[in-house]
């Protein structure tokens, strides 16, 4: 078997798509998937750079989300096939030609979805329906602040707040990515190199209501400032650092909360694991994904012999959406 291996950890040059050995056969409870596609994402370079080591027990190899076709299952698996075509949510072990994944992590491809496009969906819908839903409670009427409205959870986050009938603003650095957000359903749209999106959302709107940061500790302040009373602050990166004086006094001012979350250690199983996300997806979103209300974003395909191409894409203006490794034909 084929995989991206690192030869250290540093910039895009020490990945190498190399031979690895065999992949042992799935476990019980656990299903083989021949890989199609691999889902590129923030926490694989933040991993590349050796800030982000997988949770024990959890391969050590890039990718949290995949597409591909089930090759085969293991002891107790009875809701899958060989030949199901899925996309699944990993904990590692993506960039790879095939990978073993508990069979509570898979997911149909939706209908209308190409293989390729399925896998920018697993990782990005899991985060963004967990924290926007499930803990923020995001609902019809609501104002919802997204930071980063270019990149792949962005533009999955628009999305999904205007189906459900959130009033959408975003912040990003272009003209294009603003754009881009509001042909994707934003409303209000925010240059943060030009414009304070605390006076945005203070005079435009009496705050938000859910606010989704990956900025973390830089935006602490003037997320808590940009919050409508009883609003819930989530926070799911941290690119503007780990830490930050928080004033309690405003927050208690407005009853508001402060979420930090984290998707790749999650349980597998029980009250707020992965298999019970996923179930929300399948019940909730992918009737959403299927009649094309919600659509996987993909900004670029790269085959993943060049994976080094790959994840600078992240950070490139022209970038809005996702970017996905190929790894063989549908």
């Amino acid at each position: 078997m084929y995989a991206v291996t690192l030869d250290s950890f540093g910039g895009p040059e020490v990945m190498k798509w190399a031979p690895v050995g065999e992949l042992p056969a799935p476990g019980p409870g656990e299903v083989a998937i021949d890989v199609v596609a691999a889902g590129v994402n923030r926490a694989d370079v933040m991993q590349r750079y050796g800030l982000y080591p997988p949770p024990p027990g959890a391969s050590d190899i890039l990718g949290l989300e995949i597409s591909g076709f089930v090759a085969e299952v293991g002891a107790g698996v009875t809701d899958w096939q060989p030949g199901d075509a899925v996309c699944a949510l990993l904990a590692g072990g993506g960039y790879a030609e095939r990978v073993n994944v508990p069979a509570t992590q898979l997911l149909p491809v939706p209908e209308g979805v190409s293989m390729t496009a399925a896998a920018a969906l697993p990782e990005t819908a899991a985060t963004v329906w967990s924290n926007l839903v499930m803990t923020a409670g995001l609902r019809s009427g609501h104002t919802l602040l997204i930071h980063g409205g270019g990149s792949g959870i962005g533009t999955h986050a628009i999305q999904v707040g205007r189906a459900l009938g959130a009033h959408v603003a975003v912040t990003a650095g272009s003209q294009f990515k603003l754009e881009r957000s509001r042909e994707l359903g934003a409303s209000t749209l925010i240059n943060y190199r030009e414009q304070d999106f605390v006076d945005v959302m203070t005079t435009e709107y009496r705050g938000a209501d859910v606010i989704l940061d990956i900025m973390g500790g830089s935006y602490l302040d003037r997320n808590v400032r940009a919050l409508a009373e009883d609003g819930h602050l989530t926070i799911i990166g941290l690119q503007g650092g780990a830490t930050a004086e928080l004033n309690l006094g405003v927050l208690l001012s407005k009853r508001g909360s402060v979420h930090a979350t984290n998707l790749r250690r999650r349980p597998e199983r029980g009250p707020g694991s992965k298999a019970e996300i996923i179930a929300e997806l399948r019940k909730h979103l992918w009737p959403l994904i299927s009649e094309g209300t919600v659509v996987p974003v993909v900004s670029a395909e790269v085959p993943i012999t060049d994976v080094a191409a790959a994840h600078p894409l992240l950070d490139s203006a022209e970038t809005v959406g996702k970017v996905v490794l190929t790894v063989r034909e549908p």
